[in-house]
């Protein structure tokens, strides 16, 4: 997993260095965030100084109404030795004690312009990408048609090429040969190209490597897109029976979650890209409600159930 620091918090974010710039390199432990609104009014029994904490409108407003004699002890509970940094939204002023406060434990106090909610789902959308189970996997990963479909099958057979083939009809690579994946959630996987070294690049056998932002344009990559499908190719087997009606279910399993699995049958006359074509945009009919297989099969069941009759009748 990868380590962060308040410092690339600070770089990710454009956030103001208000006090307690030597405690930047600490590191954060926890992708959950505190508003430390009962710690302000001196309840600290439940206090988790691991977290980033946010300081809005709402908690400076209550802690001008506290006591004076009690603003320091309070800012002084608040900045812990392992407290990563305390964030103070909308711009507002930094009370002098908590500044005080940060410079005696080397806590990091920080300033954003944004407002108290957008900046903590800025901070909660970045740590959550940092922190989310990882793995990579052998393929080219692509968007088609606004669904990210995950290309695999054996070395050859010719995944880039495909690729290639659906970056000329308008679609978008998001990487080759290695693909990057976080679990953001169940279910909710997020492919993308890590490495700076491959990014963007497609090998094509034969031709060489190949920039294709270069060549097609910033409208022919992304830098990451949900994998919601996996189209996996395969040499064609004539012993082998492949699912001609598309009722059969199959998935791949990568970390905790699964997404919905096609395997295609590779032979020369195939148009693969059409096909992956053609499954991005059955998939998403399907998540819209409507299945043509399932249609089929009921329109096929009322027909033998229609001509049964007519038999019976004619008995």
């Amino acid at each position: 997993m990868e380590k962060i620091t308040t410092r690339s918090l600070v770089e990710k974010l454009n956030l103001e260095i208000i006090s307690g710039e030597k405690g930047l390199d600490r590191e954060i432990t926890t992708d959950e965030l505190s508003r430390p609104a009962l710690q302000l009014a001196g309840y600290f029994s439940y206090y988790s100084p691991q977290r980033v904490q946010i300081l809005g409108t709402s908690e400076l407003s209550f802690f001008k109404l506290v006591p004076n004699i009690e603003k320091r002890s309070r800012m002084r509970m608040l900045c812990t030795r392992i407290t990563p940094c305390i964030i103070v939204s909308r711009d507002l002023e930094v009370p002098i004690e908590l500044i005080e406060a940060s410079n005696r434990y080397d806590t990091p106090v920080l300033r954003s312009k944004v407002e108290t909610t957008k900046i903590m789902g800025s901070i909660t959308n970045y740590l959550q990408k940092v922190f989310a189970p990882s793995t990579s996997v052998h393929g080219v990963f692509i968007e088609v048609y606004g669904i990210g479909v995950l290309i695999t099958g054996e070395s050859g057979i010719g995944k880039s090429e495909i690729a290639l083939e659906l970056i000329k009809r308008g679609h978008r690579l998001v990487a080759d040969d290695r693909v990057d994946i976080k679990e953001l959630e169940k279910n909710y996987l997020l492919g993308s190209c890590e490495s700076p070294l491959i990014k963007h690049l497609l090998e094509i056998r034969g031709l060489g490597i190949i920039n294709v932002m270069t060549l097609f344009g910033t409208g022919a990559v992304r830098s990451d897109k949900r994998m919601q499908l996996n189209v996996h190719l395969e040499t064609w087997n004539e012993s082998k029976q492949y699912d001609r009606i598309g009722l059969g279910n199959e998935y791949k399993e990568i970390l905790n979650s699964k997404i919905e699995k096609k395997t295609i049958p590779v032979r020369p006359g195939r148009n693969v890209a059409i096909i992956i074509e053609s499954a991005a945009m059955n998939y998403r009919l399907n998540k819209m409600g409507t299945n043509t297989a399932e249609e089929f099969t009921e329109r096929l069941a009322a027909e033998i159930k229609k001509n049964n009759l007519k038999n019976k009748e004619g008995e």
